[in-house]
């Protein structure tokens, strides 16, 4: 009789021991659960002087202000090089210098070039000399005077020199030398560099005698064309701008000038540092504006549908921002959100939005719920 009573205790005590860590497991999900709960009672509230207010659907208007540069398309931007290796024997180039298509940059000097004139004369007199002996030699063959291969071999030298002369003359193109107006009085050890656009002057990067290696840039220009402003704007922006959107811009050392601006393309990536670029054209950008040149930006946005709160009831805690909120004006609770536009006293919700519509929010007292919350943590 006393056997089956003994296993009967075995059991419940094994049971109770179990059930024991589940117990404990749900208090601690309870607790977790209210870390971001506060109670107060009635005597608190007053104290606490809370004020409640709802989250509303309302048109928000609002200034946007970014920072940008001045900047020009890629091809705009030229790197003058020369395709040789020479000497510059001159130059009256400097930076900020208006220059037209077409005109001198710069001389070079270098005895290649005297022996590309002279290889391309040469081959140029060989070709009269064959194109005359090919026509001699095809005629006697015509006769049976000589043997085919004998006319086989000046063709194959006239078309060989032809090549070649073909060649040094594209040779001579590149250094601008025209080899059609190449004669043997016209042979010179310098040749021009040419600007190939109208524009300013940005960079110099050679002097008088220096020796410059094929491909160096030795100078740099721009043409201002069309220049514009691009501009660098948040991600959480990006959507509220689109192409015909207008703006103004002030230089960042001229603040008392405006420049008119209109979008022309919005980016569509974003950077890592969670920027994205827009692209706005100068409607009358004058001569002032150069290539690099940091501006401040402003825009006046569109009036868009938003849900918003009054500003007072954002709290901004250890980086991020919060509000609270009640269905029963006894238990508060911490929400996260994510802002956007400010206007009027009320801040758009631009995440979080879902719990805010159909509960009352904390505009007066947030901070006193703040203090009773951390409170409640160190406990």
């Amino acid at each position: 009789m006393q056997q089956p009573i003994i296993y009967i205790a075995i059991a419940a005590i094994l049971l109770s021991c179990k059930a024991k860590p589940a117990a404990e497991t749900e208090n601690i999900q309870e607790d977790h659960t209210a870390d971001n709960i506060v109670t107060l009672d009635s005597l608190q509230r007053r104290n606490a002087a809370i004020t409640l207010d709802t989250a509303r659907i309302m048109n928000m208007h609002t200034t946007l202000r970014a920072s940008g540069i001045v900047d020009v398309p890629p091809q705009n931007l030229i790197s003058v090089s020369f395709p040789s290796g020479g000497y510059l024997k001159s130059t009256t180039m400097l930076p900020g210098l208006q220059v037209t298509s077409g005109q001198i940059l710069a001389t070079m000097e270098d005895q290649s070039f005297i022996q590309l004139q002279q290889d391309y004369l040469t081959a140029k007199a060989s070709m009269e000399y064959l194109s005359a002996d090919m026509e001699r030699q095809r005629t006697l063959s015509e006769a049976d005077a000589i043997s085919k291969k004998k006319y086989q071999q000046v063709l194959s030298e006239f078309k060989t020199t032809q090549v070649a002369l073909k060649s040094l003359g594209e040779r001579l193109r590149i250094i601008n030398i025209n080899p059609d107006k190449l004669t043997v009085g016209s042979i010179s050890r310098t040749v021009p560099v040419y600007s190939p656009i109208n524009g300013y002057v940005t960079k110099v990067n050679v002097n008088i005698g220096k020796y410059v290696m094929p491909g160096d840039v030795m100078f740099e220009l721009v043409n201002p064309d069309d220049i514009h402003a691009a501009v660098t704007i948040f991600e959480k922006d990006i959507t509220s701008f689109h192409k015909g959107l207008k703006g103004k811009v002030t230089l960042a050392d001229k603040s008392g000038k405006e420049y008119d601006i209109e979008t022309i393309l919005v980016t569509k990536n974003i950077t890592d540092n969670r920027n994205g670029l827009i692209h706005c054209h100068f409607e009358n950008p004058g001569h002032d504006l150069l290539p690099g040149m940091f501006l401040n930006a402003t825009f006046e946005m569109d009036n868009q549908l938003a849900l918003a709160v009054p500003e007072a009831s954002v709290l901004r805690y250890m980086g991020k921002e919060y509000i609270f909120t009640t269905t029963d004006n006894n238990a508060y609770t911490l929400t996260p959100v994510t802002t956007g536009r400010r206007e009027n006293q009320f801040v758009q919700i631009t995440s979080g939005e879902a719990p805010l519509k159909n509960v009352k929010i904390v505009v007066q007292g947030a901070y006193a719920l703040l203090g009773k919350m951390k409170n409640k943590a160190e406990d």
